[in-house]
This record gives C-alpha cells, sequence and structure tokens, in this order.
C-alpha cells in the first residue's frame, strides 16, 4: 500500500468533501446522501484509529464476491464467542457497565477458544509448578471495540486464573452513558477511570488485582491509578499496558504529514463530529454503503501485516462497525485532554508490561517507550511488523507475554491474607524488543 504523496493527496480529497458534508446547511437531499457517504467513510477512520482517509490498494476482485466472501467470514468466524458468568455494575451516573467473569477451571475444555480446539491444546504452561495466583485479572478494551477484542487472551486464560472482562461504557453490551445521553457531562478519561472502579467494586471487590489495558483500556487504568491511588498500592500486584499512551495524542499523525494532520484536526473532524451527533442515521446509512472501503482502512489502521488471516481482520472489522457513529464522535475528543505520565508511578514497584507493535499507526511505539520510561522495571516489548491489534495480530506473542507478567506475580506475591498489600522488591526485568 503506497504512503507518503500518494496518501496526501488522498487526504486532501476526502478532507474536501467531508468539510463540505459536514458544514454546508440548506443543501438538498441528494447532497446530503452524498455527504453521509463520506461522514460514513470518516467514522470508519476514526473508528479504527485514524482522523481522515489514507490512500488503499486497488479492489481486484468483484463486489458480489466480496460481500459474499464477507458474509462467509461472519458465518464461519469462531472469534468473539466465549462468554463467561455475566454482571452488571453501575457506575456514578447510573450508567450500567455489563462484564463477565472467568472462573478458575470455570470454562469448557472443549472448544472453548472459539475454533473447535480443545481449550488447553497448545496453551502455554504459565505457572510451571507453581500454582496460579489467586488474583483477578481485569481486561479493559479500547476505543470502538468491546471485550471481546481479548478473544485470543480469553482463550488462552480460561480456567487457569479468574479474569474480568468489561465493555466501557457505550461499547459492547454496556448502556449509554447516562450523562452524556442527558447533555449533562462529556466523556473523560477520568470518568472511564471511575467506571473502572465501579466494576472492579461489584466484580472483584476483594483480593490481589492484575489490570491489562488495550488503547484506551491503558489510559483507563492510568486514571484508575491517578484517581484512586491507595487501591493500586493495597491490591494491584502486575500491570499490562499494551498500544497505549500516557498523553500527547494530540500530535499523533496516523503516518501521515504533520501539517495535512493539523488542516484535518481543524477544519474536518469539528464538522464531521457535528455531522455524526445531530445526523446519526444518515451516516450510519453512509458508513453502511462505503462498508467495503471503510473494511480496507480498519485493516490498514488495525494491523501491521497485509497477510493477516481474513477470519481476524473480519473480526476486528465487525467490532469496530457494532460502534454507534455518535459514540465514536462523543469519545474522540477526550484523548486530546489525557495526559497520565504522572499517574504511572504508582505501579513503579511491581511487575508490569508494555507492548506495542513497530508497526501501529494508531499509537506509535514511542507511546510505549515513553511509559516504560517511567516504569524502568517493566518489560518492554515491542513486537516488529504489528499494529495497533496486536492483541489479535499477534495473539500467541501477547498470551505468552502475559504468561510471563502472571508468572512474574507467582513468583513474588506472597499469598498474604492482606492480598496484595505486601511490597514487592524492585528487579531488573527490561526485555529486548522483539
Amino acid at each position: 500500500m503506497s504512503e507518503g504523496g500518494d496518501s496526501a493527496g488522498t487526504v486532501s480529497t476526502a478532507a474536501a468533501g467531508v468539510t463540505a458534508a459536514a458544514g454546508v446547511t440548506g443543501i438538498g437531499a441528494a447532497a446530503w446522501r452524498r455527504g453521509a457517504g463520506l461522514a460514513g467513510a470518516a467514522v470508519g477512520i476514526v473508528a479504527a484509529g485514524a482522523a481522515v482517509g489514507v490512500a488503499v490498494e486497488r479492489l481486484t476482485v468483484g463486489r458480489g464476491m466480496r460481500r459474499k466472501a464477507r458474509l462467509a467470514l461472519d458465518a464461519a468466524g469462531p472469534y468473539g464467542t466465549l462468554r463467561g458468568t455475566p454482571g452488571t455494575a453501575v457506575a456514578e451516573d447510573g450508567t450500567e457497565l455489563y462484564y463477565e467473569v472467568d472462573e478458575v477451571d470455570g470454562g469448557p475444555d472443549e472448544g472453548a477458544d472459539g475454533a473447535g480446539r480443545p481449550a488447553r491444546e497448545g496453551r502455554p504452561r504459565f505457572f510451571g509448578r507453581r500454582p496460579a495466583p489467586a488474583v483477578t485479572v481485569v481486561f479493559s478494551h479500547g476505543y470502538c471495540l468491546a471485550q471481546d477484542s481479548w478473544h485470543f487472551q480469553r482463550a488462552a486464560l480460561r480456567g487457569v486464573v479468574r479474569t474480568v472482562y468489561w465493555d466501557q461504557r457505550s461499547h459492547g453490551r454496556s448502556a449509554r452513558g447516562k450523562a452524556q445521553r442527558d447533555g449533562r457531562e462529556p466523556v473523560s478519561i477520568d470518568l472511564l477511570g471511575r467506571d473502572l472502579k465501579a466494576v472492579i467494586d461489584a466484580a472483584a471487590p476483594e483480593g490481589p488485582l492484575v489490570l491489562v489495558g488495550h488503547s484506551m483500556g491503558g489510559m483507563t487504568t492510568m486514571a484508575l491509578a491517578d484517581q484512586f491511588p491507595a487501591l493500586i498500592a493495597e491490591r494491584v500486584v502486575g500491570a499490562a499496558f499494551i498500544g497505549t499512551s500516557s498523553g500527547l495524542l494530540s500530535e499523533v499523525t496516523y503516518g501521515l504529514p504533520a501539517a495535512g494532520m493539523n488542516l484535518v484536526r481543524r477544519a474536518v473532524l469539528p464538522g464531521a463530529f457535528r455531522l455524526m451527533a445531530d445526523r446519526t442515521e444518515l451516516v450510519e446509512k453512509g458508513r453502511r454503503a462505503t462498508a467495503e472501503f471503510i473494511g480496507a482502512i480498519i485493516k490498514r489502521y488495525s494491523f501491521g501485516s497485509r497477510d493477516v488471516d481474513p477470519a481476524v481482520a473480519r473480526f476486528a472489522e465487525r467490532l469496530i462497525e457494532a460502534t454507534p457513529v455518535d459514540v465514536v464522535a462523543e469519545f474522540y475528543p477526550a484523548f486530546d485532554a489525557h495526559d497520565k505520565l504522572a499517574a504511572l508511578g504508582a505501579f513503579g514497584d511491581r511487575p508490569v508490561l508494555v507492548l506495542a507493535g513497530d508497526k501501529d499507526l494508531v499509537i506509535p511505539s514511542g507511546h510505549s517507550e515513553v511509559i516504560a520510561s517511567a516504569l524502568p522495571d517493566a518489560d518492554l516489548v515491542i513486537v516488529p511488523g504489528a499494529g495497533h491489534l496486536v492483541m489479535m495480530e499477534r495473539s500467541e506473542l501477547v498470551s505468552e507475554r502475559l504468561t510471563e507478567l502472571l508468572g512474574a506475580v507467582a513468583g513474588r506475591f506472597a499469598g498474604s491474607p492482606s492480598a496484595g498489600r505486601n511490597r514487592w522488591a524492585r528487579t531488573d526485568r527490561r526485555a529486548a524488543p522483539e
């Protein structure tokens, strides 16, 4: 796929179209339909973590055949099928947050990985001869995704350690944010951190915790630490930050020229987001009409490799498609205000994994290096050739690294009734980038 000049040309064309669709009033129905198509394309881009279009390689297969292939992948795809014991936490504004719990040895052995294989087949030995630590691992997903984005790690950990997977507000099976629906409060990363606290209180009210977050989920974890440092000090015994950032997200260019991206932020996104919020149904229709184009963009911004499994690529596409366009619009502005570098110090004396793909265009791996610099005893793993959805693209590697993190917890956790009040001894565990 071409970059540089070709990308810049596509950016300028898409920017002009979306600006016209979003900013001109009193236009006719036909023009609105054209605008909706362009805005729908912009939605897919933003949902994939970008802000505006990129050059897409020419599609050489007929449209009908591509549609049939998508339907076949939807019917046959085994991913996102794992389910646990459901529960609901209530956020401070009354929003119901959906979560599921997988207990130790609580999942079926056959087919538990969603691919027709025994659940334990090929899974790594997590703790050698030591028993699994009596912890709860809480997984927080990213922007425009849902708890099912952890499918492969869930299959690997199923029955081995207690895990909690939850859908962030307005995502997945969680309810739409009440404060946002009523117009009382904009979404903020701090609010998401308080949501995570509500989930922990409901699903894991006692015992040691390991917190795992991808992208927005990692930011949610940082916001939790910033607002509830005592919880981190008393109960959190390990953490993983995957493809995430501690701040300065307004400087990300998504692989595009910086000047062009700044223009898009000023002239295109505000109007596009207003269109998504005010003409949601129309933009959703446009998004459906441009689904194939959007699917190519999602693949570009989700994965670093061109030869990713088509079933995995379609799985990611379905997760992103399920996020309503007005949710895309209401969450995106929260990222510019995110600044939680200082909060990382709360994790400084316990095992921490920091992992990212070196082809991540959404949150470049340099952001993970900043996190690791704030946590000099953390394991920093940069995965060559991987993109933003590294936990899907290189699922076995990510599961193995989480295994090592839990192994470190098992090796250092004293198992005292105080459930994590013991302090960790610092050791040098920085891993060489892979």
